[in-house]
């Protein structure tokens, strides 16, 4: 059916009608074998809050912007290959519900859809193109995922020291292997993590002993592939508020 569509005036119309939502600022989706599969708006858990994001979802990539005007205008556009794309399901918490994970090497977030058909649907859809790239490429799925971070609000306290308060003046961190919202003091270490930039990017003490030691492969996240939105601490992405990347420090 994909195939079929590829090249319909139908396929090209609608691929065109995303592009213009985007304006100059988006990057061109038309080319030749792209079709899109679906549309629509899920709740991204982003660094400060939930936020509605409008997604769509092609047969070899993942596009998703900050809605301006419903069904007519977009920014901030992200692309995601979809052959390095991993989906797990989480588990319903409060008002968050039908959320699952979206992982990649460079950047992992939970969406929220709004019904548990919905998520079914976004999910056997994405895991459906993701498998057809991969039978066709021939390569071998990829296991790299960078980690989901913490949302602030999860956090009132450094998640390493447990001990420094979080104030306007005391601000939070991420970690970018694990993920934890973490005070300056605990994160003034830089580290190379490839996948996620070219640049050595802002990592927690911890993460840095066993990145420096060999303990710890690049490659992996610390935390666990399941997401909590209460994590706790182990015994043992630029600037922000695009309102959705949130990849500040």
């Amino acid at each position: 059916m994909v195939d079929r569509l590829a090249n319909s005036e139908a396929n090209t119309r609608r691929i065109s009608i995303v592009e213009n939502c985007f304006g100059a600022a988006g990057q061109p989706l038309t080319i030749p074998g792209r079709v899109l599969i679906g549309e629509g708006v899920l709740t991204k858990l982003c660094r400060k809050k939930p936020k509605a994001r409008q997604f769509f979802l092609f047969n070899d990539i993942l596009v998703y912007g900050n809605i301006v005007i419903q069904k007519k205008k977009y920014n901030k556009q992200h692309i995601i290959p979809l052959e390095n794309v991993t989906i797990e399901s989480i588990q319903d918490e409060g008002d968050l519900r039908n959320g699952w994970l979206i992982k990649t090497p460079t950047k992992s977030f939970a969406v929220y859809a709004a019904t548990a058909t919905e998520k079914s649907e976004w999910m056997n859809h994405i895991n459906k193109c993701v498998s057809d790239l991969i039978s066709k490429s021939g390569k071998t799925p990829s296991n790299e995922h960078a980690a989901v971070w913490v949302p602030d609000s999860e956090a009132t306290v450094c998640m390493r020291c447990q001990k420094a308060k979080f104030t306007p003046v005391n601000r939070r961190h991420h970690c970018r292997k694990c993920g934890f919202v973490v005070c300056g003091p605990c994160s003034e270490k830089r580290f190379l993590l490839p996948s996620q930039s070219s640049k050595p990017v802002r990592i927690c003490d911890f993460c840095y002993d066993l990145l420096s030691t060999g303990e710890m492969p690049t490659c992996q996240p610390m935390r666990s592939d399941s997401y909590s939105r209460s994590p706790k601490p182990p015994l043992n992405d630029i600037s922000d508020d695009d309102e959705d990347d949130d990849s500040s420090d």
